[in-house]
């Protein structure tokens, strides 16, 4: 007996509706090898944002935008990048 479990074929999908629908009724591991995987990044796909709505002291807002006029970025990109540096912080020491 073969340690692989062996797959099923994956069926033809007409749309992605279809598709969603299956995977939501069943396991990839029926299906895929993980264990054969490989981890890629995907440069060019940029995550999806939400606009969000933010009271800032106005003083806090002038420093902000010294600071990003100083390292030649946008306010908001840099504040994106501080949030993310601190949440990834908060992350790590939990």
């Amino acid at each position: 007996m073969s340690k692989e479990r062996s797959k099923k074929r994956l069926p033809k999908f007409d749309s992605e509706a279809q598709e969603q629908e299956f995977w939501a009724e069943r396991d990839s591991v029926d299906y895929l090898d993980w264990g054969r995987a490989e981890r890629v990044t995907l440069a060019k796909l940029k995550p999806s944002t939400k606009t969000i709505s933010i009271r800032l002291p106005e003083s806090l807002l002038d420093e902000l935008k010294l600071l990003a006029h100083k390292r030649d970025v946008p306010y908001q990109s840099l504040l994106k990048i501080f949030l993310a540096e601190r949440v990834a912080k908060e992350l790590k020491s939990a």
